[in-house]
Order: structure tokens, then C-alpha cells, then sequence
């Protein structure tokens, strides 16, 4: 006799309703890589997913517009990626220099700590990004093992310049490590036009892809570090030496050190084949237009910007409030009455804003408009707590 009875939950087949997801991620995958995610599987090893991990390294090259050879993804969320990040470049006692304008500087130097390095936070006020004299002020006297920067800071919108900080940074013997998780493909990047060392994003954002990969780029440059550790990186899942072979990278036979989410390869792959076939250029021009058409509405309806500079403002998502509303009850109209997901705020501002995120199949004029419809109607009749 069993011990434990099947759970009454799992006796219907499992079926969800479709949704807007207009906020900061994920969002909607388009049919063709939903379509991808349900091929049948096959062998992580096989010579068809192989193909399929040589496609994908193919796709990221073009997408972080770099020629480094070890390209890849890792089997994580893209919060594994600024670990794997960190992970790979620093040892006990190194310096880390982060610069914290929100949630994710935050986190990063709490990874850095615990890791046994010692970060110097370079903080700017909440909706500014971190300029350039000061990043060289700081990097000049503590000479870190590395910088870190968040181009797109998803708590606050704001869009992290960078270019400039890569040579800066060589000046100094000092590695560059940027998070795109939440502007990879709707912001301008040019890993090696800019002299970036470690680029890494997330494959549910403006990739279009389902959660679970973290797209990662190291330069000849971050290679030659990794290679003269004193001792490998410490966490195994990690090691950036470890899974360049499973990927193929070193030019040496396959070698195995997980069992890839193939499935997830595969739905990547064609959201990789999506953004090619569009071109750069042109997404990154629909992503800003959207990102206008977007502004423009909210203006209309007395938004507040979190960030006050336009030019500071990232185009793939957008924090406002609205004076004297109550925004919890805004998101909840908005998801209970139209099937529309309105982010709050995060990390420190957390009930202060709502985002609005236009990623991938999401940048379009005819999101845009449906999202300002859905929020003017959310905020002149709310759904009260006590309505529900």
C-alpha cells in the first residue's frame, strides 16, 4: 500500500489561460517558439543537439555582437549568469567594484561578499545611472579585479551608458562585467565595439525564449584570467572551463558536465533564428518607437517617471506612478479584468511604481496601445480589495 495518495490536483490535465505579460519579464513567446519548446526530445549529446548548441552559440554572437569564441548558455535563470559571472573572475581577497543604482547592484555585491571578495559599491540615487569620472575615480584608486554594471536596472528602468567604461577600465588592468538580462536585443550592445569582458542576459525577456538559459559572453581578454587562477572556480556548475567543452568552445571532442534542458535549447534556437531574421537594427529601432509611443501615452495620463532624463530611460521597460492612485489596486484591475500583467515596483521600490516592460513580440503599436488602454481604465475603475 502506498504512503502517500495522489494529489486530487493533478487528476486534470493542466491548462492555463492566455495572458498579456506587459510586465518585467517573462514575456510572451511567439508560436514559433513555443511550437520549437515541443519537438521531441532527444539525447543531450546526440548530434542533433549539438547542431542545435552550435546554432544557438551562432545566434548569441550575432545578438551580443561579439566574435568570442566561448559563447554560450548556461541551465539557469539569468540570475545565474552574474554569479557564473562573478564565480569565474574572482578569487578570495580579489576587489569587485559594483555600481549599485538598484535591486541588481544590491545582489551583486551581496554575491561578491559571500564569495570571499571585497566589493566597493559605486552608488548613484535611485532612476540615474552611474557616470563615467566616477566609475574611473573609483576603478583608479582600488584597481579591482573587475567592474560591474547593469546596462538595463529593471527595479528603476534606468539605461546604464557604457559606452567608454570598457577602455577605461583596461587603463587599469580591470576586467568589465555588464548584466543585460533585461535589455539584450531592444538596447543598443556591442560587446566587442565597446571592449566588454562578460556579457550575460536571460533567454525569457526580449529573446522571447522560455526561463531556464543564461546567454553568457567571455572575452580573450576574461579568458586570460580565467586561465591563470590560482585555483579553478570554485563553484563546479560554474566553471566557465567545464562548460566551454560541454559547449564546444575550446575546439576540443564534447565532453559532458550536465544534462542540457534540450527543450529549452530548442525554443531558444528559434527565437535566435526570430531576432536574425528581423536584424539588430531594425529591432532595436521597434523597440525604441514602442518605447516613445509608450512615454507619450503615459504622459497623456499624468505619469510620473521614476527616471527623469529621457536618455536615461531603457527602452524594453518603463517605471512611473501616478500621484494620489493606489497601484496595487491598478495591477490588479488589470490582470483581473483584462488578462494584462502590470509589474510593481522592486527592491527598494517596491510600492512606489509600476513597470511596464515591451519586449520582443511586446514592442509593437498595437501593445502599446492596448497596455494605455488597459491602464486608463484600471485607474478611473479600480477593483477594491474588498470587490474581489
Amino acid at each position: 500500500m502506498e504512503d502517500v495518495r495522489p494529489a486530487a490536483s493533478l487528476r486534470a490535465p493542466l491548462r492555463l489561460p492566455h495572458k498579456a505579460l506587459m510586465g518585467a519579464g517573462p514575456a510572451n513567446a511567439p508560436p514559433r517558439v513555443l511550437h520549437a519548446s515541443a519537438q521531441p526530445l532527444v539525447g543531450h549529446l546526440h548530434a542533433e543537439a549539438l547542431r542545435v548548441m552550435d546554432d544557438i552559440k551562432d545566434g548569441l554572437r550575432y545578438a551580443f555582437q561579439t566574435t568570442n569564441p566561448v559563447t554560450l548558455c548556461l541551465s539557469c535563470a539569468g540570475h545565474g549568469g552574474m554569479e557564473a559571472s562573478l564565480t569565474n573572475l574572482l578569487e578570495p581577497g580579489d576587489v569587485a567594484v559594483v555600481a549599485v543604482n538598484g535591486h541588481w547592484g544590491a545582489r551583486a555585491s551581496d554575491m561578491v561578499t559571500r564569495h570571499g571578495s571585497r566589493v566597493v559599491k559605486l552608488e548613484a540615487p535611485l532612476g540615474q545611472p552611474v557616470t563615467l569620472e566616477a566609475a574611473e575615480e573609483a576603478v583608479s584608486k582600488h584597481r579591482p579585479r573587475l567592474l560591474f554594471l547593469v546596462q538595463a536596472e529593471s527595479s528603476t528602468s534606468v539605461l546604464q551608458p557604457l559606452e567608454g567604461f570598457g577602455p577605461m577600465c583596461h587603463k587599469y588592468g580591470t576586467l568589465l562585467v555588464v548584466d543585460t538580462v533585461a535589455s539584450l536585443g531592444g538596447t543598443p550592445l556591442w560587446t566587442d565595439r565597446w571592449e566588454l569582458d562578460v556579457v550575460y542576459t536571460g533567454s525569457q525577456k526580449v529573446l522571447n525564449a522560455p526561463p531556464g538559459l543564461a546567454p553568457i559572453t567571455f572575452s580573450p581578454r576574461a579568458m586570460q584570467r580565467i586561465t591563470s587562477r590560482q585555483k579553478p572556480c570554485s563553484v563546479y556548475y560554474w566553471d566557465i572551463m567545464q562548460l566551454g567543452d560541454y559547449w564546444g568552445c575550446f575546439g576540443n571532442p564534447r565532453k559532458y558536465h550536465h544534462t542540457g534542458p534540450v527543450s529549452l535549447f530548442f525554443a531558444l534556437r528559434e527565437a535566435l533564428a526570430i531576432l536574425a531574421a528581423e536584424g539588430l537594427t531594425a529591432s532595436l529601432r521597434r523597440h525604441a518607437e514602442a518605447a516613445a509611443r509608450l512615454h507619450a501615452g503615459l504622459q497623456r495620463l499624468g505619469a510620473e517617471f521614476l527616471v527623469p532624463d529621457p536618455r536615461h530611460r531603457v527602452p524594453t521597460l518603463t517605471a512611473f506612478s501616478f500621484p494620489n492612485v493606489d497601484l496595487q489596486a491598478v495591477a490588479r484591475t488589470a490582470m483581473t479584468r483584462h488578462g494584462v500583467e502590470l509589474s510593481g515596483g522592486l527592491g527598494p521600490t517596491v510600492g512606489r511604481i509600476l513597470r511596464i516592460g515591451l519586449m520582443g513580440v511586446n514592442a509593437s503599436e498595437d501593445a502599446v496601445d492596448n497596455v494605455l488602454s488597459v491602464l486608463e481604465d484600471s485607474i478611473k475603475n479600480p477593483i477594491l480589495t474588498n470587490k474581489l
